[in-house]
């Protein structure tokens, strides 16, 4: 497996990715986000361009990626916005891979955490993250930009289920 910056040529492939990976959430009943639209490709060129969008491609698989993982910066940590995995590659880890590759990244930039927002209740989502470092974070202890962040996903209905802000403190 092979971790590199994402190209402007891999972003239609980024939104096909993001639509499998969206598939599972119809099979626990949440076909609103198995619904959802991918980023745009406008969205996807800023990440690119921001130099915070990175690939998993596979040796032998043509430098077509598998997975993909964007990330924006919240109050001096990166945030992790998306990272997602073809189900036909899932459960080799290839998303840990993305996330220590965002986590490699965040900690040579001076980062002082890596920081998302999950599902609580999704076995891929929060208890994924918490095997990956993770811890959940009370509302005392957001910071403004994660308060943003979870005001933004109420706005557009991401609280139908229950959410999470989380963190992972990186050593440098």
């Amino acid at each position: 497996m092979r971790i590199r910056a994402a190209r402007t040529g891999d972003l239609t492939r980024l939104q096909d990715i993001e639509r499998a990976a969206g598939e599972p959430f119809r099979a626990i009943g949440m076909t609103e986000i198995a619904d959802d639209e991918p980023p745009s490709l406008d969205l996807l060129t800023e990440y690119v361009e921001a130099g915070r969008a990175w690939v998993a491609t596979l040796a032998g698989g043509g430098d077509v990626p598998v997975a993909y993982l964007i990330a924006d910066l919240v109050d001096g940590n990166l945030h992790i916005e998306q990272v997602s995995v073809d189900p036909a590659h899932a459960r080799q880890g290839i998303g840990r891979r993305l996330i220590e590759h965002a986590a490699d990244y965040a900690r040579d930039a001076g980062m002082p955490a890596l920081t998302l927002t999950t599902f609580v209740d999704v076995p891929w989502n929060a208890p994924y993250y918490r095997r990956c470092g993770f811890v959940d974070l009370d509302g005392g202890t957001l910071t403004d930009g994660l308060r943003a962040v979870r005001d933004h996903e109420t706005a557009i209905g991401l609280d139908r289920w229950p959410r999470v802000c989380m963190r992972r403190d990186l050593t440098h």
